[in-house]
């Protein structure tokens, strides 16, 4: 076990950490922006809409284009994907679409399909948090990943950029029917890891990932500040909060 220190905090007798993904270890706003891009374009071109509405959907799903950042109060930072869904299907009646839910959960797909033929393009490491988790594997802790993101998807970006031995379990947004709040992908690999929920933390850069930890049972975990959310929104969450993960030191 290994302890976790920040300047106003110290985690003891840690054994398994649980990482995040996206705006944890990759630059999320590249990543989801290349995205929500690729999504909105497909609206406009596959219903005839005017080129004019393309900043405002984009904003309506998080991402600013002018900007070329995702917002902290976007629907995107805050849900899973099945309710960013039914938040945009509403969205999109205002503007004089009206679509059902399936209708635009496979138009997501669609462009779900081509987005990740270039994938590895649109994915930039957070080298702080790739040194980080290094380090703690190197120190003997029992680690994994639990994302919204796919299995495939994940199990590629790890696989080209030689990450696959840092992460002893994968649960992905098709392991399990629950989203990731609900705790239960995160209590899946618990146990796989056959770890003891006491000794393990979640580490994230979103309310989501404290809300998955509560629910699974998990009684600390860390949020980042590297995603899309404020150092302070996050403190909502948890007292556990950095900048960065290089200002937490580690130490048997």
């Amino acid at each position: 076990m290994i302890s976790l220190k920040s300047k106003n905090w110290v985690l003891n007798n840690i054994e398994t950490i649980i990482f995040d993904k996206d705006g944890t270890f990759i630059d999320l706003h590249y990543f989801w922006g290349k995205m929500t891009e690729m999504r909105v374009r497909e609206i406009v071109s596959r219903y005839d809409l005017e080129d004019t509405v393309f900043n405002l959907l984009c904003l309506k799903l998080g991402y600013d284009p002018e900007s070329k950042k995702m917002l902290s109060d976007g629907i995107t930072a805050l849900y899973s994907r099945s309710k960013i869904i039914e938040i945009f299907v509403e969205d999109l009646k205002e503007i004089g679409l009206n679509l059902t839910f399936y209708d635009l959960e496979g138009l997501f797909d669609d462009v779900a399909n081509d987005f990740y033929k270039d994938l590895l393009d649109f994915v930039k490491p957070i080298e702080e948090a790739i040194d980080f988790i290094k380090k703690v594997k190197k120190m003997g802790l029992r680690t994994g990943i639990v994302t919204a993101d796919s299995l495939d998807s994940t199990n590629l970006i790890l696989n080209n950029f030689g990450w696959k031995d840092l992460f002893d379990v994968v649960i992905g947004r098709e392991s399990s029917s629950y989203t990731k709040e609900s705790g239960i992908p995160l209590k899946m690999a618990i146990d796989e890891l056959n770890a003891n929920p006491d000794n393990t933390i979640m580490i994230g850069d979103a309310p989501t990932d404290a809300i998955a930890a509560k629910n699974a049972g998990v009684k600390k975990s860390i949020l980042v500040a590297t995603g899309q959310v404020k150092f302070e929104d996050l403190l909502k969450n948890t007292n556990y909060v950095v900048n960065s993960l290089s200002e937490i030191l580690t130490l048997c």
